[in-house]
Parts: structure tokens; sequence; C-alpha cells
């Protein structure tokens, strides 16, 4: 389990949206996010997730030319960490955030891990329920985790 997680705005919306934020607390117990993502999110954030600055703003800047600037925080400050997990959604900050030899997962990542450890018995219901927000994510991925976990997807 990485001692350091970091997350970035999506992940922390679509938990919040589907009621299932104590998911994101059960799975890796803190989070360190940016106040920029702080902000972003919009609503207060609960004691167990830490926000810290990214210190090297010139760094931060030079993502920001390659990202939008929440994201761009969030990568900065995993940069800074040693050996942090990043959860991003965005599939270009994902791409980029490969390219600088970082871990990443996403929200799909987060509920899979939360079936590995026991934390919840099936994935598909909260699938679902992510389904029914603006999340999206193909029919391929989703049905890729299902079968990683021996459930299947229907409509």
């Amino acid at each position: 389990m990485p001692s350091i997680v970091i997350s970035d705005t999506s992940t922390l919306i679509l938990f919040h949206k589907i009621d299932k934020f104590d998911l994101l607390r059960k799975v890796y117990h803190t989070l360190i996010t940016t106040p920029e993502v702080a902000k972003e999110f919009g609503e207060n954030l609960p004691e167990w997730i830490e926000i810290e600055s990214v210190s090297d703003k010139k760094y931060q800047e030079f993502l920001e030319t390659q990202l939008d600037r929440v994201e761009a925080t969030a990568i900065a400050l995993a940069k800074e960490m040693s050996d942090p997990l990043l959860l991003l959604d965005d599939l270009k900050a994902r791409k980029l955030a490969r390219r600088l030899n970082l871990k990443i997962t996403g929200t799909l990542g987060v509920i899979n891990k939360a079936k590995q450890l026991g934390i919840i018995d099936k994935v598909k219901p909260i699938i679902d329920k992510l389904l029914g927000t603006d999340f999206r994510i193909s029919e391929k991925i989703i049905n890729e985790i299902l079968k990683l976990n021996g459930e299947s997807f229907s409509h």
C-alpha cells in the first residue's frame, strides 16, 4: 500500500457525488491534495485529507503549459514526494503523469482496490452509481474491471 496518495479533483468529486467518500479513506487512510484541488472541489474536505502546497512553483508553471492549473498542481506535488500514488482520471493528465514515471490510478482503480481489500463485496453497484453521474468511461474498461472481479455487465 502506498504511504503517500495524492488526489486530483475528479476522484474527490466522483466519490462525493455517489456518496462513497468513505471508500477513499478505507482504501488509503490518508490523502494529500493541493489548495487548488480543494478549492475546485468546492466542499469542505474531511480532516483525513491533508492539504499541501507545491514548493516548486516554476515546475508547476511548466506543467500548466500542458494541463489545466489544478491537475498541474497535483502532478507537481507528486513529483516532490517519495514514491507517491496519484489519483487521476483525466486522460491527458494520466498520459503526462506516466511519462513522468508517476504511479497512477483513477476512480475505477480505487473501486477495484476496495474490492481486492475486501472493503466492498461487489464493484458493479458502485460502477452503476458512477454511470449515473457525468463520469465518462468506455464500456470496454468497465467490462474489464467487472470481469477482473468476476462480475458481468448488463444494461
